[in-house]
């Protein structure tokens, strides 16, 4: 089954497929290449579909499972020496062309691939930073809630590791109440963002007014662009908030750290589209007053006013509008016609004037890009700016999902009809994950001790250099090497030469960096005398 599994894998890799229907033809065309590269006698018949589901179906077995993954991490993280300090945890969903049944995994529920249409299961990772290697992978039904999948995920983390002292880093979705007081209990630490739900009335404004006041000092955050230069992106302060939970009928403490920031690009746009969101929506206003063949005339104030109301709804923008309406009555000549005499009409017409409240707005301003954040970790271990800088890590496990769900392992959507069948896809694709993180973070670390770069892998431009290159990118540079197989009759018998693509410079340093030998392209170069 290893090895089935292992050849699978190459299978999804190469092709960006996971559909089963894609593998038989895909082995069948490479059996002496995979022979020789695996040392195994590969067969076409033993990646039938039949063949392919029974793995499938083992990787559905929980208990198993969790053995497998548990000593996976362990093993991974001693060959490889990986720092287990941190720790990101996320969640996606993955829909499937199948049918709905009231228990099973594939549900209707808010959608991330924004195919509400489709039934999806709710996939939850957790991912090692730097590397975003995930530890953990759970596969859940597509209607469950976010807050109740991260207890679970985290424990799963926490057995697998066999240590404290991990800083779990998560959305505000990760930021309830018995997730924090589980993570804080088990001897470990969080950092996340607090909905409003999670903060007490006015908590915010409060927490400001000393900022506005000028009474409290701003620790600036700081981070180095890309030409090397420290460049100030956030700004904030902290307070000390206890915190408590009642376990087993005994009261259980801890203390929270209350991170106040604000980040300076976000506010900066935040304030350009609410700018822009008054604008339009003062424009829509005094378009109500404009008369004209195609426009509305508005004879009564209250139509008016739900018109009016009605835009500044649409565009947020309720307070940051001084509104007056008026109704006048004019007269208008009316032209004779036929028999018809020249008249003066009188109208009723309602009007409003509408002024942008300049107070109320840069009040709106000045709120925007302010957060409170939430930590247990000890400022001693992790400071305000540690914090804020690891927060903006969370991108490492949408990436992880990003590459599960994209190119190249491909799963949206899901071909399956079977809630095990899907469960053991999602397992075995996070190891090929796992595979693909680690092959690049060895690539990197490997640059990173030498103070080197790689240059030839971004086509169109060969001599652009980076210290960071990806495994998608490194896996490319290979997709040229050719094996070439030809076969001589005589009498008697024959021979058969293989020749082999000559390996490039690129080719040769990405191997080195791997600390693979070339000799695992050479041995496909055979000269042999075969019958035929």
């Amino acid at each position: 089954m290893g090895w089935i599994s292992t050849i699978w894998l190459s299978s999804i890799v190469s092709q960006g497929e996971h559909r089963l229907s894609h593998v038989e033809p895909w082995v069948a065309n490479r059996l002496w290449t995979l022979q020789t590269a695996t040392d195994q006698n590969v067969e076409r018949l033993d990646f039938t579909d039949d063949r392919l589901e029974i793995v499938r179906r083992h990787l559905n077995d929980e208990h198993r499972w969790e053995q497998f993954e548990s000593s996976l991490n362990q093993h991974t993280i001693r060959v490889y020496d990986l720092s287990c300090e941190r720790v990101h945890v996320d969640r996606t969903t993955a829909s499937a062309y199948t049918s709905v049944s009231p228990d099973g995994l594939f549900q209707f529920g808010p959608s991330k691939d924004h195919r509400p249409d489709l039934p999806q299961v709710q996939v939850m990772q957790a991912v090692l930073d730097p590397l975003a290697m995930p530890l953990a992978t759970d596969v859940v039904s597509g209607e469950r809630a976010d807050d109740p999948l991260y207890i679970p995920c985290i424990k799963r983390v926490q057995e697998s590791l066999q240590r404290s002292g991990q800083l779990y880093v998560g959305d505000c979705k990760m930021a309830a109440h018995a997730t924090r007081a589980f993570i804080a209990l088990a001897g470990d630490y969080y950092l996340c963002p607090l909905p409003q739900t999670q903060l007490a009335e006015g908590e915010l404004e409060k927490a400001l007014e000393p900022v506005w006041r000028g009474e409290q000092a701003l620790t600036a955050v700081l981070r180095e662009d890309e030409h090397g230069k420290a460049k100030r992106i956030a700004e904030g302060y902290e307070y000390p908030r206890p915190m408590s939970v009642e376990v087993e009928g005994k009261r259980r403490e801890w203390s929270e750290r209350r991170l106040v920031v604000r980040s300076l690009r976000h506010a900066q746009a935040a304030e350009a589209a609410l700018r822009a969101r008054v604008a339009k929506a003062q424009a829509q206003v005094e378009a109500l007053n404009r008369r004209g063949r195609g426009r509305k005339r508005f004879e009564e104030i209250e139509a008016l006013r739900q018109a009016v109301n009605d835009i500044v709804k649409r565009y947020g923008v309720e307070a940051m509008l001084c509104l007056r309406y008026e109704e006048h009555t004019t007269t208008r000549p009316v032209r004779a016609y036929k028999e018809r005499e020249a008249y003066v009409k009188q109208e009723s017409q309602a009007t409003v004037a509408v002024r942008v409240d300049e107070e109320a707005l840069e009040s709106a301003v000045r709120r925007l890009g302010w957060r409170i954040d939430s930590t247990n970790q000890p400022s001693e271990q992790l400071s305000l700016e540690q914090a804020v800088l690891a927060y903006r890590n969370e991108y490492l496990v949408e990436r992880s999902l990003g590459r599960l769900k994209g190119r190249p392992l491909s799963l949206r959507p899901m071909y399956v009809q079977r809630d095990d069948h899907a469960t053991g896809l999602i397992r075995l694709l996070s190891i090929a994950l796992r595979v693909l993180t680690l092959l690049e973070f060895v690539v990197r670390r490997q640059l990173t001790a030498e103070g080197a770069t790689l240059s030839g892998l971004y086509a169109g431009n060969p001599k652009r250099e980076t210290a960071r290159p990806t495994a998608e990118r490194l896996l490319e540079a290979f997709q040229d090497v050719t094996l070439t197989v030809i076969e001589t009759v005589i009498e008697g018998g024959g021979q058969v030469y293989r020749h082999l693509t000559a390996l490039s410079p690129l080719q040769e340093r990405i191997l080195d960096l791997l600390g693979f030998s070339s000799r695992v392209y050479r041995r496909f170069c055979t000269v042999s005398h075969e019958p035929l």
